[in-house]
């Protein structure tokens, strides 16, 4: 395959089109293809051998219609894009890319300094460092904004833009850059300005009096020898000042002193011993008396040394520092000296002095003065069938006091202890069960019943059924105690009797 380039230009009707491209012939192929270019586009256009410049194509000898010129994989160059024009396909670098669409377009890494980070610039569409060979000799380059910003280092002077050198410190004021009324002095190779004592101002423009009259200075301040002082300056020896507007003073004594407040005030005591007995404090340089309003409203006041102790008389309560009031009865509880959850009532003890009652509540059990916690029942029905309600606990009644009898067995039956003689025993459960062959034998089995005896005539006779329901427990746990001071009160044990019955 033979292959031959060359350059063309054309023209129409005896006029330049401007138009100007590369050829390219391909032998096996008997094809000429050039691009050219018009208007900044990329055209491709691709003539049988014999037909330059001919709008139809040809391919081995047949006519190929521009209908069939698209756009392909290959028409276009890396990075560029292929677009159907008037005549040809057009090539074009996509946005953000520039080069040769034809062979290859390369993407743009930026066309301004905003595309580019704060420390660098955009320069021939790259962000670069724009301080690279931007200042001079032994010069800082700082970046603000993508502009290179030079400067001398600390000690050096010098354009640094050229050249930075070494520089004497004292030469920083000398010259002195500062204005008149000023001093100049040299800090880390820096000049620095200020104003001469007794002046105020700009010390780069000058410096001037600090003041000329009291208008110069603030209302709390006074002109004096050109300064702006305080006019407290005319108040005598331990004088207080008070500076009020116009840019003058009041003078007085302080509490305690006494004498002329432009001169000097002198105290009345500086120590406790100076002072007579019923002013026995110094205080402020004052004698005085630690107890004067001390204390609240009928309430005791003494002294201790020379601190006042504020109390309540006997009779009285309250907070000694506020107010004092006839003591009462429900004072006994206020604050509840009880424990927790207890409940105090105000009693007596013994001796019939007035004291507080601590109890714990229904449903609660333990020692009022230290701890009431909630029970576990109230009522035998919130306890299971085989135990009982006692002292707010659910318990075997028949771990209690049963004194059943020999060979008998207690049973708890719907929250009752039972007694009965086991068996082919017979007998008194309450006294004795023994073994007989006797079909005839008799037995009687008891119930406990707690609060109280029975009577006689409540215990059942021989021709009593037996199986009459089970005595309720009807002793009352919550009836207090006598009480002690603090009183608790806490609820009797239950006791048990015996119900005799036959089987």
């Amino acid at each position: 395959m033979q292959i031959f380039f060359g350059t063309f230009s054309s023209s129409r009707h005896g006029r330049t089109d401007g138009m100007e491209g590369k050829l390219l012939y391909v032998a096996s192929l008997a094809l000429i293809a050039f691009s050219y270019s018009v208007e900044g586009q990329r055209y491709l256009n691709y003539n049988a051998r014999g037909y330059f410049g001919n709008r139809n194509l040809y391919e081995h000898g047949r006519s190929i219609s521009d209908d069939q010129v698209r756009c392909g994989p290959s028409t276009c160059g890396v990075g560029a894009h292929c677009t159907h024009g008037s005549v040809r396909p057009v090539c074009a670098c996509l946005p953000g890319y520039s080069g040769d669409p034809l062979s290859q377009c390369i993407k743009i890494e930026c066309v301004e300094n905003s595309e580019c980070r704060a420390h660098q610039s955009c320069v021939n569409q790259h962000c670069i460092n724009p301080c690279e060979g931007a200042c001079g000799h032994n010069a800082n380059c700082d970046v603000r904004q993508h502009v290179p910003v030079c400067s001398c280092p600390a000690g050096y002077t010098g354009n640094p833009f050229s050249s930075c050198r070494i520089a004497d410190p004292e030469e920083a004021c000398h010259p002195s850059p500062c204005g008149p009324n000023t001093k100049c002095h040299v800090a880390n190779n820096q000049a620095i300005c200020t104003c001469l004592p007794g002046y105020r101002g700009s010390p780069l423009s000058g410096c001037r009096h600090e003041c000329d009259s009291d208008s110069d200075c603030s209302t709390q301040q006074s002109c004096r020898d050109f300064k702006c002082v305080s006019p407290c300056s005319d108040c005598g020896v331990n004088a207080d000042c008070e500076t009020v507007s116009a840019h003058r003073a009041i003078c007085k004594c302080p509490r305690g002193y006494h004498g002329d407040p432009h001169r000097i005030c002198s105290a009345e005591c500086t120590s406790d011993s100076e002072c007579p007995s019923y002013k026995p404090a110094c205080v402020y340089n004052a004698c005085i008396n630690p107890c004067t309003n001390a204390c609240g409203v009928n309430a005791d006041c003494n002294l201790r040394g020379l601190t006042p102790v504020c109390s309540c008389p006997k009779t009285h309560t309250g907070d000694p520092f506020a107010f004092c009031r006839p003591f009462e009865a429900r004072d006994l509880c206020e604050p509840n000296p009880c424990g927790a959850n207890a409940k105090c009532t105000p009693g007596h003890d013994r001796t019939g002095a007035e004291r507080p009652v601590c109890t714990c509540p229904t449903g609660y059990r333990g020692n009022a003065l230290v701890s009431c916690e909630k029970g576990e029942c109230e009522l035998d029905s919130q306890c299971p069938d085989n135990l009982a309600c006692v002292g707010y606990e659910c318990v075997d009644p028949c771990l209690g006091n049963t004194q059943c009898g020999t060979g008998a067995v207690c049973m708890a039956r719907r929250h009752i202890a039972v007694c009965t003689c086991p068996g082919d025993h017979h007998g008194d459960a309450l006294v004795s069960c023994y073994q007989s062959h006797s079909e005839a034998a008799s037995t009687r089995y008891y119930r406990y019943k707690r609060n109280g005896n029975f009577t006689e005539s409540e215990k059942p006779s021989k021709d009593t059924d037996a199986a009459k329901e089970p005595t309720k427990l009807t002793t009352d746990l919550n009836k207090p105690a006598k009480a002690t001071a603090p009183v608790v009160e806490t609820p009797k044990e239950p006791t048990f009797t015996l119900r005799n019955s036959k089987e």
